[in-house]
């Protein structure tokens, strides 16, 4: 093993909550799979490979960067949408590889409608409106203006969607806010078919909303955590749970398992300190696993003293401080732990487990900030 540590992604479980999300949403909808911030940690080239061979067609992402990575990824010709960053000089690549983008604000449209023109290729834009999340989107007040832009340059444009993104919809406390903007995206929608506009697609759901708010599921949607087996918070599975199978009580399967080795053993004498500083002083003699994962592979500093790992089925506690590199672990109750012996940091060893939720509860991290800090450099692999 080259790296001290790497990732297991499983297809089956992709599969089952592919099945899982379909039943909710229909059969008609497109399920379109976001896999900005490296696929939440799971990595594009492996989620672009995973999701087309359970059929999905449609990826959604950020930026350019992440887009270009789907694009040499797919074999499907699978369709690609950008959400978020690109910059002028990447238009050229958007446009000719048939990359469709958000529009939230003139100036890209304008650069959009200019590139078309020079390329004789149209572009295929998504109009992004403003309906109360207050971040990207076009103003109601502004309507009226880019209804004109839209009319004048239908030649050069392709109008691929109409949408917008809901502020909370995975909090009931969010409640009011997001029926608001329902509100006003069928506003908009209604006002531009009015004048003579019409979009091929309109999506507005997101993982959350799709869950708890039927009326948000349009002709496609936009799946992010929810694929790789996590639920958007609490508050979405509770409000899901009764309707729920009484032999499932919980459809959605993690996908993601990080393994480490034991690196090398050391008999610690009570008294004695472990790593850096004073934080943790042996209570007894203890036997000490050092593991070659530290906080530059996403192990958080917060877990020194706190964190937990899995090595022969057995829950060990780590000790002392997390440094750059490693961590050491408490095994004096598992016995013959021995170099090379595999330790879970994410995922199932025998009769446990310790989920994201778990790690990231100990760091304060909510699923997506832990999983998406996880550094690409760990190899990833995808498992059946």
């Amino acid at each position: 093993m080259f790296h001290t540590s790497f990732i297991e992604i499983k297809k089956s479980a992709y599969r089952q909550n592919l099945k899982f999300i379909r039943s909710q949403v229909g059969d008609k909808v497109i399920i379109s799979s976001v896999v900005k911030g490296n696929a939440y940690g799971h990595g594009i080239e492996n989620m672009v490979q995973i999701a087309e061979s359970s059929g999905v067609r449609h990826f959604s992402t950020y930026s350019t960067d992440e887009a270009r990575r789907v694009n040499q990824s797919s074999t499907k010709n699978s369709q690609i949408m950008i959400m978020g960053m690109i910059d002028d000089a990447s238009l050229p690549w958007v446009l000719e590889n048939g990359i469709s983008f958000y529009v939230f604000e003139f100036q890209r449209l304008h650069a959009g409608i200019d590139m078309a023109k020079r390329l004789g290729k149209k572009a295929l834009i998504h109009i992004e409106v403003e309906t109360g999340f207050h971040r990207t989107g076009f103003e109601w007040e502004e309507k009226e203006e880019l209804l004109k832009i839209l009319k004048d340059n239908q030649s050069h444009i392709v109008l691929q969607g109409l949408c917008t993104h809901y502020a909370g919809a995975e909090s009931i406390g969010n409640y009011v806010r997001v029926k608001q903007q329902i509100k006003r995206f069928n506003e908009f929608k209604n006002w531009f078919n009015e004048h003579g506009v019409n979009f091929k697609i309109y999506h507005t759901a997101c993982s959350a909303a799709s869950m708890s708010y039927p009326d948000t599921i349009m002709d496609m949607v936009r799946i992010g955590i929810a694929q790789y087996g996590f639920w958007p918070s609490q508050e979405t599975y509770m409000h899901k749970f009764k309707n729920l199978d009484e032999n499932m009580k919980n459809p959605l399967k993690r996908l993601i398992s990080w393994k480490s080795r034991v690196m090398s053993t050391k008999k610690v004498k009570m008294g004695d300190f472990v790593g850096y500083g004073t934080s943790f002083m042996a209570a007894r003699d203890t036997t000490i696993a050092l593991v070659p994962i530290g906080y530059s592979h996403g192990f958080s500093r917060n877990l020194s003293n706190l964190g937990k790992v899995l090595i022969q089925g057995k829950i060990l506690p780590v000790v002392g401080t997390v440094t750059m590199n490693s961590i050491s672990v408490d095994i004096t109750d598992a016995k013959e732990v021995k170099k090379g012996d595999e330790v879970v940091i994410i995922g199932r060893q025998k009769r446990h487990e310790i989920t994201v939720a778990s790690f990231g509860e100990s760091t304060q991290q909510v699923n997506y900030e832990l999983l998406t800090r996880l550094p690409q450099d760990i190899p990833r692999k995808i498992v059946s």
